[in-house]
């Protein structure tokens, strides 16, 4: 047996991976699973995006190499939005970088700026590929607490009281996954201070902004943002375009090209259907957020009365694609999760796979139908 790198030491197999297998299992053994506990939309993208696709097909060009930039028209389609709902001005010729989904944005990034040793701010509880990434390129993640009693806010002047030397990057993620907690213009603003201060490039993933939420922003509105600020984004959540893996990377012209130089070295470009339809996703009018969130807000009410079936408690003011809810005291979230997984073939995210802080919360997915929600309610009633 040839010995694997010893990176891969660091770092073990993502949950959802390994869960689902499992899940899957006791689906094949005829257990009738209905599964909350994912974040994959199951509604359909808008027509037209599928249309267009369709038609890129005939395209002289459809299937050959596309440019590792992405075309002009979708970088055009990318700046065009964000000025349209976040008010930011972008160049989409070189402060927009189109991603095959921003998950792979994550390693791009920090190949492009970490260096071994080198140390990396990232949100407990939160999204585990932050961490893996920043074992697996050889940097060394140092977590900072997120909880209830601060709103799910990172508490800047306690991070101020430990050596930051070492640290180059930090991860954000407003609004929060999985807690659905969405920062203010102050925290923003704080947070570009903190980051000029200490030299620090801040990353904000922020894929659920127009979820259940009613103040859509973006850190790069912020003065002096761009400075010190990348931010991600995506067209899963927004537009039920997870499998067709567009996401983008915004920022300063510099930071741009240099993760360029990783990106253009680990693909060959986005295939053309693919961007063709990303750009009219892109150009959708608000009512089809408006649409989009009314299935959502359905769904919603009906985790509340599982939630509440189950004796959680949660924050309605929540937004994003999930209800993050407080299980009753010393009640452990693995195992609880696990109990009704086997006694009520319901699949639900622990909290503690996003961190320590997660301990005591579960993540209820808003991506299931209705009629699935009310069988789960009716049986653990």
């Amino acid at each position: 047996m040839i010995k694997v790198a010893n990176r891969l030491q660091t770092v073990e197999e993502y949950y959802f991976s390994k869960k689902l297998r499992e899940v899957n299992l006791l689906k094949a053994n005829g257990k009738p699973i209905i599964n909350l506990g994912i974040g994959s939309p199951d509604l359909d993208p808008p027509q037209k995006v599928i249309d267009a696709m369709t038609l890129s097909l005939k395209h002289e060009t459809a299937h050959k190499y596309q440019s590792y930039q992405g075309l002009p028209e979708l970088r055009e389609a990318m700046a065009n939005f964000y000025k349209t709902h976040f008010g930011v001005a972008l160049s989409p010729k070189t402060e927009v970088l189109p991603l095959m989904g921003s998950k792979e944005g994550i390693m791009h990034i920090s190949m492009a700026f970490l260096n071994e040793g080198d140390e990396v701010l990232i949100p407990n509880p939160g999204y585990p590929t932050y961490a893996a990434v920043t074992k697996l390129v050889g940097g060394n993640p140092v977590l900072y607490d997120l909880n209830e009693e601060h709103n799910w806010m990172p508490d800047l002047k306690k991070l101020e009281q430990l050596d930051l030397s070492k640290v180059k990057m930090m991860w954000v993620n407003y609004p929060h996954m999985p807690t659905g907690a969405t920062a203010s213009n102050k925290i923003f603003e704080a947070i570009i201070a903190f980051a000029k201060r200490y030299h620090i490039l801040v990353v904000n993933d922020n894929p659920y902004s127009f979820i259940l939420n009613e103040y859509p922003r973006s850190i790069l509105k912020y003065k002096n943002a761009k400075d010190v600020c990348l931010e991600l984004n995506s067209l899963s959540k927004t537009f039920n375009m997870s499998g067709w893996r567009v996401g983008m990377v915004l920022g300063k012209s510099e930071y741009i090209d240099a993760i360029l130089k990783v990106k253009s070295n680990m693909d060959s470009g986005m295939f053309y259907g693919v961007q063709k339809g990303a750009i009219e996703a892109l150009n959708c009018s608000q009512m089809w957020h408006l649409s989009l969130n009314s299935v959502y807000e359905t769904r919603r009410e009906l985790i509340w009365k599982l939630a509440d079936a189950l004796n959680c408690t949660y924050d309605k003011n929540a937004s994003g694609l999930f209800v993050w809810a407080k299980l009753p005291t010393f009640v452990q979230a693995e195992e609880f999760i696990d109990v009704i997984l086997k006694e009520n073939s319901i699949f639900i995210a622990p909290g503690t796979i996003f961190g320590s802080n997660g301990e005591g919360y579960i993540r209820f997915s808003l991506c299931s139908q209705t009629e699935n929600i009310e069988e789960a309610i009716s049986r653990v009633l």
